[in-house]
């Protein structure tokens, strides 16, 4: 047994003199040293060796295993270590060569443009005040003048989630929110998203509107057209013509949607302004009588005006744009030319 012994030393010896890979030195482990390894059946005739030959034997196997052990463990740690070296050689970093620059974002056009309205404003004393999105019905319509049966009303113009809870059509209801809380004077603006079921190159089902309010004793249609002509020749130029057409809005009375000359031709009539020269760019009017009522001001006392406009719109206009969707569509090459 002791030869069978030895000659199995040998051979390991010489399987693992020769073994390159760690998947070599772990199937000669195992055929050697494993459970049913060769060393292990080898053993299991101890039991017939002669009394005073066992401990010799017992000795001998032992140091065979310790022996193939040691090696086979420096051969895979040898093995490791040489991966390693490798590996960091190949992920050595060239500090001599170009750095790589980074590309920085770039502020969403409306972000930039709601921004832009919103300090035109703060230098006429407007303060931002935001409200929630998802919004009671008696905040969207009823506090507004807007009656159950108005078309705005209908589910083919507003998401509902329930029966008395929508996703706010406009940012009108932080008006109504603000005048609850606060007595005149009220100098607002109320930016934020907005929900309707529309979608096309003008539309989407979500987008952002600007909405003021100003409110205090003596307040006149005259202060209404200065604000809203130093706002928009502000943020079109000082040469900007506009002109105000009567509308309706039930929240509003008297109302007037405010047009610009057309940006695009001057004036001279093109595809966009549909050959008119102008361009309607928001609504506006003075604060319907009922609407103070909702909120408990003195009607006898104090007056006040609103208005809205679309971010989207205004942005579209300044910078050229043909089709709203391409702000949402988050195309970097688009994103970048801001």
């Amino acid at each position: 047994m002791k030869e069978a012994l030895e000659d199995l030393r040998r051979k390991a010896d010489g399987e693992i003199d020769s073994a390159k890979t760690g998947g070599e030195f772990l199937d000669i482990k195992t055929r050697y040293l494993g459970r049913k390894g060769l060393l292990t059946d080898l053993l299991r005739g101890l039991k017939d060796a002669a009394p005073e030959d066992k401990p010799l034997l017992g000795k001998l196997s032992n140091d065979i295993k310790k022996s193939l052990l040691e090696k086979i463990e420096r051969a895979l740690e040898d093995i490791e270590s040489g991966d390693r070296d490798k590996a960091l050689r190949e992920a050595r970093i060239d500090v001599t060569l170009p750095g790589r620059g980074l590309r920085y974002g770039k502020v969403h056009p409306v972000t930039r443009v709601e921004g832009e309205i919103c300090d035109i404003f703060a230098t006429l004393g407007f303060s931002v005040v935001e409200g929630p999105e998802v919004e009671l019905t008696y905040y969207n319509f009823e506090a507004l003048n807007i009656p159950e049966d108005h078309p705005a009303r209908d589910i083919h113009d507003t998401f509902y989630v329930t029966d008395n809870i929508v996703l706010r059509t406009h940012t009108s209801p932080v008006q109504i929110r603000t005048m609850e809380q606060q007595p005149p004077p009220v100098r607002i603006l109320s930016p934020g998203k907005v929900y309707r079921p529309d979608s096309d190159i003008s539309h989407t089902p979500m987008f952002h509107q600007v909405e003021g309010l100003l409110v205090d004793k003596g307040i006149t249609f005259g202060d209404l057209k200065g604000v809203l002509t130093f706002f928009l020749r502000q943020m079109f130029g000082s040469g900007t013509q506009l002109r105000f057409r009567p509308s309706f809005f039930p929240f509003t009375e008297p109302s007037a949607e405010v047009d610009i000359q057309c940006v695009m031709c001057k004036g001279s009539g093109c595809r966009v302004c549909g050959q008119s020269g102008w361009i309607e760019i928001l609504g506006s009017g003075m604060v319907d009588p009922e609407v103070f009522k909702t909120v408990h001001y003195d009607t006898e006392e104090i007056s006040g005006f609103a208005f809205g406009l679309g971010v989207e719109r205004i942005a579209m206009l300044k910078y050229g744009i043909s089709d709203i969707r391409l702000f949402f569509e988050n195309d970097r090459r688009f994103l970048e030319q801001f």
